[in-house]
């Protein structure tokens, strides 16, 4: 553990994404208190303003200062992207180390609905179910984890296949000990490592998913200040106005890059055989 922490802080790239999602975090949880003004608060005779000093980022069409809502907006997007990820993780979890441990009948229907769901694109899943729900984030997030846990189930089904071959899981067996704690005690514990790197670098996707839905219009909505709402609302005035695109545009850059960086710097860290080239 202490190696692959040591490895983190040697890689350059997963130092600075890390310390950027740290960033985020302390911004989306001290929103209140670092907003300048109220995001939702319009302002029609400063309506379209350039960023100056009063307001480094400008206002948007309503007067609303855009440094407000991107900060946030990191709140929502963050929220809505770890909710997804964790959801999804947490059912990929319990339908791939059921398939991967107990199989037959039950690997034969788990994997049977995983096929089937991979066989649409997750992308048109996604809208469509975004579309009949309704245009909401809640609805989003819902929308997004019907597609979304199918990734960690095929990759749990696998880990656990060969996990419970090892001669840890086989002596649990031989002494009595009852499934559920075999599962949590000794298979999840040592298949943790590949799921962190993907849930980590699943973040960034989520993200992008999040914010490409909201600028479809099948997310939040107006007013809430979420990157993807905002892209859209400041996509009308994109010659007079640029920057109402590009800061929110900046922010989902600057994170999907982060949790990418950081991902890759924890699948070379916690990857006994990538190490190892490294050392050689």
């Amino acid at each position: 553990m202490l190696k692959s922490i040591r490895y983190i802080l040697d890689d350059k790239l997963a130092l600075v994404g890390l310390s950027i999602i740290i960033i985020l975090l302390i911004v989306a949880i001290c929103a209140p208190h670092i907003a300048p003004y109220d995001p939702l608060k319009v302002n029609l005779p400063e309506r379209l303003s350039p960023p100056s000093l009063e307001h480094p980022m400008g206002t948007d069409d309503l007067g609303r200062d855009c440094l407000s809502r991107v900060i946030y907006g990191t709140r929502i997007s963050l929220t809505a992207a770890a909710l997804v990820t964790l959801i999804s993780l947490i059912i990929g979890v319990v339908f791939g180390t059921a398939s991967g441990y107990y199989g037959g009948i039950i690997d034969e229907v788990l994997m049977r609905i995983v096929d089937i769901m991979l066989a649409f694109p997750s992308l048109i899943i996604t809208i469509a179910i975004a579309g009949i729900l309704g245009p909401t984030l809640d609805n989003l997030i819902i929308a997004m984890v019907v597609t979304g846990w199918v990734g960690y189930s095929r990759l749990i089904r696998s880990t656990v296949l060969q996990a419970k071959e090892q001669e840890y899981v086989v002596s649990s067996r031989a002494i009595g000990c009852s499934d559920l704690h075999i599962i949590v005690g000794h298979i999840i514990p040592n298949v943790i490592a590949p799921i962190v790197v993907l849930a980590t670098l699943d973040m960034g996707n989520v993200i992008l998913g999040i914010c490409g839905m909201s600028f479809l219009g099948l997310g939040a909505q107006p007013p809430t200040p979420e990157w993807g709402s905002m892209l859209e609302a400041g996509r009308p005035f994109m010659e007079s106005r640029p920057t109402l695109m590009i800061f929110p545009g900046l922010m989902i850059m600057i994170t999907v890059m982060a949790f990418n960086f950081l991902g890759d710097g924890l699948r070379d860290a916690l990857d006994p055989r990538i190490k190892a080239k490294v050392e050689i």
